[in-house]
């Protein structure tokens, strides 16, 4: 084999614009490593011109409630349904509601689509007399604090490509997640812990919930220290951190720079981005062997704080253990961390499923909130909640007064947000009569996402990354635009 031609035939373009001079080579090679001076900043890691504007947010933490939450009974309080039920109780969903809007495959064969006013109780709190769901009394407690959005619709009706959706902004795998393109666009604030964290939380709603893939926190095209970093509910929190039966630290950090200088010429010789990603990798894991020990010991967690979060912050990987350690890790300068809580898919069953589910998150979200706040943290720290999409007015199988199911909706659904960036105490969006569809303020996945950028000082339109001869953005090619009346 011409050892030339198979030289040639591994160099990319990216590779001969980098190498194709010393100098710019060099500095592509530094802009991989953290803390280097070119394209990246000492103390992030992040691209050297983000961020595009003062941020009101330095992190983030998303609270993903996978499975679809039914926004008619939690958030979306409809009077009239409310102080009369059998006006609308087992009545067929008007022709003029639906609009010939499509059905999942789970209630296009149904005969009938009967609407299923929410049997739960809605009350009011907060200066504006809130209406929230008596399922959610610690979040009732906190509408002063939050940014309410009862508009939120999705292009997708089926979970996977929902979720795929909101993580990476395309329903097709293979692009970067939200998270991975914060790490690439603005680093972490400790160089001990990955910009980017993903913890799954166990749940006691529907047992038979939607898998969870890697790729929703996955890099995608961008370099790959920055997928998200799965902490594990049970034994090591990351795989293949402590050092294994008779390997030293000093003889892992030996095993490291040797593995270094391999990684270096094998650089040198092809040029390959993922390379540099590699050597970043191994060091950041050695980094995190004393690190992520003491993230997650939480011993030295006060009393009051444990009591606030609820009994089951003692019980390792429950939602409230999660939320508790997205504070930690908010506090040591993780740019992004995502909490999983699956179980939101009430096909059935949702008169003990639900509360079910509403009573894991609850009281966490409360404490999460509070937690931050008494830390002054929340106003520099962006909260969100929510899932892919909502439930629909209609029962899917059996309707009675004590229970029943609903399916799929991606036409209209309720998220939270709050802290940096976001007012408090706001109400945006209405649906209609039946929650089934927008009729004032509708807000797209992609301006959802425009606005959490927006809030960490991230140009969602000026944050691109060059792939297949495409300049690829988490909120895809045609214009978006933060939602204004979501932001102080």
């Amino acid at each position: 084999m011409n050892p030339v031609q198979d030289y040639a035939s591994l160099i990319t373009r990216r590779h001969f614009f980098q190498s194709g001079a010393s100098g710019i080579g060099a500095a592509a090679l530094a802009s991989m490593l953290p803390g280097a001076a070119n394209g990246a900043t000492a103390t992030t890691g992040g691209l050297s011109d983000l961020p595009h504007f003062a941020p009101k947010a330095k992190r983030a933490i998303y609270l993903f409630m996978a499975g679809g939450p039914s926004q008619m009974d939690t958030f979306d309080y409809k009077p009239d349904m409310a102080k009369n039920p059998e006006k609308y109780f087992d009545k067929d969903l008007p022709d003029s509601i639906r609009k010939g809007q499509r059905l999942t495959t789970m209630t296009s064969g149904q005969d009938r689509l009967p609407v299923a006013p929410s049997m739960f109780k809605f009350s009011q709190h907060g200066k504006n007399g809130v209406w929230i769901s008596d399922i959610l009394p610690h979040t009732a407690k906190m509408v002063d604090d939050l940014a309410i959005v009862r508009s939120v619709q999705t292009e997708a009706i089926n979970h996977d490509p929902a979720i795929t959706f909101f993580c990476t902004g395309n329903q097709l795998p293979g692009r970067a997640s939200l998270g991975s393109w914060l790490s690439y666009g603005l680093g972490t604030e400790n160089q001990n812990l990955p910009a980017f964290v993903v913890l799954t939380a166990s749940w006691t709603g529907r047992k038979v919930a939607q898998g969870l893939f890697n790729r929703l926190w996955g890099s995608g095209f961008l370099p790959s220290r920055h997928q998200g970093v799965l902490l594990r509910n049970t034994g090591d929190p990351v795989l293949f951190l402590a050092n294994p039966p008779g390997v030293s630290e000093n003889m892992r950090r030996k095993m490291l720079d040797t593995l270094s200088e391999m990684n270096h010429r094998e650089f040198d010789r092809f040029g390959d981005p993922e390379t540099q990603a590699r050597i970043a990798q191994y060091e950041m894991a050695f980094r995190m062997q004393s690190a992520v020990p003491e993230l997650v010991n939480t011993a030295d967690e006060p009393k009051h704080v444990l009591d606030m979060y609820g009994p089951e912050v003692h019980t390792p990987g429950s939602f409230a253990a999660s939320c508790l350690q997205a504070r930690r890790l908010a506090e040591r300068g993780v740019r992004f961390t995502q909490i999983f809580h699956r179980g939101w898919d009430q096909h059935a069953e949702i008169a003990t499923d639900l509360p079910n589910q509403c009573r894991d998150v609850d009281q966490a979200c409360y404490a999460l909130i509070q937690d931050l706040k008494q830390r002054g943290m929340l106003d520099d720290t962006l909260v969100i909640w929510g899932g892919e999409f909502g439930r629909t007015i209609y029962s899917q199988g059996q309707l009675t007064k004590t229970n029943y199911g609903r399916d799929h909706h991606p036409r209209c659904f309720s998220m939270w947000l709050a802290g940096g960036g976001i007012k408090p105490g706001v109400e945006y969006g209405k649906t209609d009569d039946y929650s089934y569809d927008v009729i004032e303020n509708p807000v797209s996945v992609h301006e959802l996402n425009a606005t959490i950028m927006h809030c960490l000082g991230v140009d969602h339109s000026r944050l691109s990354y060059k792939f297949q001869g495409l300049d690829m953005k988490l909120t895809g090619v045609e214009a978006q635009h933060p939602v204004k009346a979501l932001l102080r």
